[in-house]
């Protein structure tokens, strides 16, 4: 009889837990003692519907009302159900929404093929090491936009003579410039300056025109006056006219390699990224040292203040490892200004913060066996680290910092293009610009540093290990 009530009991203590999954997506859990469970199917059908309802994705409100069900199935029995259905049901749902969010189309890349081949092909000729040659380059001033009295549109220096069909213009104006007196057939360059000194090649549906000069070292060049970077087309018009040059640049080799100014300026890009690098992480180590060994839980678990210190110290750095370098540059680079310095600042803060928990963490996995026989001695903390903790997580320590300074290097390219210095900096300039030769030699010298570092980082670290 009492098994019979027990079981009749059972039955009706199972039935409510039903009706109460159905009511509200686990609560019957809940109310069978099973509170993590219920909150995590409450929460997986709250937020798989608030995603289908945000993004207007209709058709996956099966998903929120599958795990409803399978939650009203789990309750209607005492054994624990598998959760592969429910987990399975959300990461297809998770990753069609995704999928549509990032609004995948494989099909744009054969149809920018053109576009892609602009960019792509002179990146894999960089401009690191030239021919040596001798350089000739004439310029004829423009004013933009037209003044009362404009200039002639004709200038002519030793034996190169340019001849503009107009003195002035606006942006956008099409004028034509007439050469003579230049090495015959040869391929020259066209840049556009503008009244700050500022250079642009001039672009023909995005690719770089350049002039062959006829037998007689002529030629003729259709020109667009571009809008510069800094504005002085456009703002012009609300000001005076500014003077700006249409330059042509010939180079004829004369036997033998060198350096080019382009490489000269990667080289020391690369250099100040590294010391960069080095600085920050190292600034960082002094800084996370004591900070991983006050967020260690083993060792800050004694009273209610070490362990207000362990959370405090845990928080805090949560917080500024969610930050990006990249974020912390821009605010650097607004306290302190433009440089490497920003740059030096934005790395170190977060990498102590990351740092600090990858010391705390190896501290907290060594083997708590000589922490508890000095704790037994009556040593002090400080003793304790000494000689409990620092001997078994010294290469541990090591490893994370040089693996911390290889993360660094590249993070010191990124913060570069928001004005913290490095290659970063030229590499954000040679984009804008359009110098793509200029780009694809900074993305040779950076793989060949990250590579040597990789190699050197991997072989020291096997060494400590």
């Amino acid at each position: 009889m009492f098994m019979a009530i027990a079981r009749a009991s059972g039955v009706r203590s199972i039935g409510r837990a039903v009706l109460l999954s159905i009511l509200i997506p686990g609560l019957g859990q809940v109310y069978e003692g099973q509170r993590t469970r219920g909150m995590g199917i409450f929460l997986a059908v709250f937020i798989t519907s608030l995603m289908v309802a945000w993004y207007g994705v209709w058709i996956w409100l099966v998903t929120p009302l599958a795990v409803w069900l399978w939650g009203v199935w789990d309750a209607a029995r005492a054994e624990h159900r598998s959760v592969v259905i429910p987990t399975v049901t959300i990461f297809f749902m998770s990753y069609a929404i995704g999928w549509r969010v990032a609004e995948i189309d494989f099909s744009v890349l054969t149809h920018n093929v053109s576009r892609a081949a602009v960019v792509l092909g002179p990146m894999v000729r960089p401009n690191l090491i030239e021919a040596r040659a001798e350089t000739q380059r004439a310029f004829v001033t423009i004013e933009v936009p037209c003044s009362e009295n404009p200039p002639s549109g004709q200038r002519t220096y030793a034996d190169l003579e340019l001849t503009a069909s107009a003195g002035c213009g606006q942006v956008g104006d099409v004028i034509s410039v007439t050469g003579s007196g230049f090495w015959p057939e040869i391929d020259s360059e066209i840049w556009w300056e503008d009244a700050i000194g500022e250079k642009l090649h001039i672009l023909e549906k995005g690719r770089i025109v350049k002039v062959k000069t006829d037998a007689h070292g002529g030629f003729v060049s259709m020109v667009v006056i571009p809008q510069m970077r800094s504005g002085t087309g456009q703002e012009a018009n609300l000001d005076e006219p500014l003077p700006e040059r249409f330059i042509v640049i010939q180079k004829r080799p004369i036997g033998g390699y060198k350096i080019t100014e382009n490489g000269i300026r990667v080289a020391n890009g690369i250099l100040e990224t590294l010391s960069l690098a080095l600085v920050a992480t190292t600034f960082a180590l002094f800084g996370a040292l004591p900070l991983g060994f006050l967020a260690a839980r083993n060792l800050m678990d004694g009273s209610a203040a070490s362990l207000a210190v362990y959370y405090g110290i845990r928080t805090v750095m949560s917080a500024l490892r969610s930050i990006e370098p990249l974020i912390m540059a821009i605010v650097f680079v607004v306290i302190v200004g433009l440089g490497p310095f920003a740059g030096m600042l934005a790395i170190m803060v977060h990498s102590v913060a990351a740092l600090a928990k990858l010391y705390s963490e190896s501290i907290e996995a060594i083997d708590p066996g000589p922490i508890n026989a000095i704790w037994a001695t009556g040593a002090r903390w400080s003793e304790v680290v000494r000689y409990g903790v620092i001997p078994q997580a010294m290469p541990s320590f090591i490893s994370y910092t040089l693996y911390r300074w290889d993360i660094n290097v590249r993070s010191s390219i990124i913060v570069g293009f928001v004005g913290g210095g490095g290659i970063g900096a030229w590499l954000f300039q040679w984009i804008v610009l359009a110098d793509y030769r200029a780009v694809g030699a900074s993305f040779v010298a950076i793989v060949l540093v990250v590579m040597a570092l990789d190699y050197s980082s991997a072989r020291l670290r096997e060494r400590i290990v």
